[in-house]
């Protein structure tokens, strides 16, 4: 039985700019094993936020089936919500509350009690135990953030669902955060995480969907998607902007360039480009593709003119 199960799952919303309606996910099918770590991965838009509001019986397919440990989201809604946590993007929080007394209702909304023990452990794993007594509307929004990931875990869910988790945090909330996911992982929690930090879907999934305008255009192991990338990569600092016929295939963040290089001859060629340009080239480094690499290749190879509304 899987985890997670979505079956030819599709999904349209009424378009504001016509009559008609636009598709947000098309024919979307794919299972996560129990005490698998899954990364779903896609540019904004893609649909990964629409699957998992559906997971989360928040909105209906139009077609399709989706389940939580065989339990149907829609037919079978409250066995499904109690197998399921789910860490929202959003900051959504109680006012009225401190941080301890909101674990504490949120616990009773699974009909657990007596809980104190687990709820310990939560704010001491996430860093809020010297936060406890404190009103939730004074939390900064790191804290706040870490509250959200407390609250979707009060009632121990054996599926945990993280939507863009450490979106806009800092380091050590990020360190803290895959820390204990990870070893709840390693107690068999299966756990789903979307995020455009794609270096933690490299160092955490075990496998991972690509989604783009509401499609699968990849799925596969971690290791196997990182294999199938061709060739390397040439890393290299540059004092000024690239030459047009450069720009389109670059990554780059600030001075630092990256370039896509089948072979030597591959690099050498984009060497003589950048200093025919009078550019000063340093800190050069060949290196293997990584999952952003691959990530760019896989939405490039799957590029379309943008969809019309139906």
């Amino acid at each position: 039985m899987s985890a997670i199960s979505f079956q030819s799952v599709s999904k349209r919303y009424p378009s504001p700019r016509s009559r008609g309606s636009l598709l947000a996910l098309d024919d979307v099918s794919l299972d996560i094993a129990e005490g698998e770590f899954f990364g779903l991965l896609g540019p904004n838009g893609a649909g990964k936020t629409t699957l998992i509001t559906i997971l989360a019986g928040l909105a209906k397919a139009n077609s399709g089936r989706a389940s939580v440990l065989g339990h149907d989201v829609q037919s079978d809604f409250a066995a499904a919500r109690r197998a399921l946590g789910v860490v929202p993007q959003e900051l959504v929080f109680d006012p009225f509350f401190n941080v301890r007394e909101a674990l504490v209702f949120q616990s009773g909304y699974f009909g657990v009690q007596r809980n104190d023990a687990w709820i310990d452990e939560l704010l001491e794993s996430l860093g809020l135990a010297d936060k406890a007594n404190a009103n939730m509307r004074t939390l900064s929004g790191g804290m706040k953030r870490r509250l959200l990931v407390a609250l979707a875990l009060v009632h121990k869910p054996p599926v945990i669902v993280l939507d863009e988790p450490t979106a806009g945090v800092d380091v050590e909330l990020r360190q803290t955060l895959w820390h204990f996911i990870t070893k709840l992982n390693k107690q068999g929690h299966t756990v789903l995480l979307t995020t455009h930090y794609l270096e933690e879907a490299e160092a955490l999934c075990g496998r991972i969907a690509m989604l783009k305008t509401g499609k699968v255009v990849a799925l596969d192991s971690t290791s196997a998607l990182l294999s199938a990338a061709s060739g390397n990569v040439l890393r290299c600092s540059v004092n000024g902007d690239l030459p047009v016929a450069l720009q389109r295939m670059a990554r780059v963040t600030g001075r630092v360039v990256q370039l896509p290089a089948k072979d030597a001859l591959a690099v050498e060629h984009y060497l003589v480009q950048l200093r025919q340009a009078g550019l000063t080239v340093q800190d050069i480094e060949i290196r293997r593709p990584d999952l952003e690499d691959v990530f760019l290749q896989v939405m490039q190879q799957h590029s379309e003119p943008q969809r019309s509304p139906a």
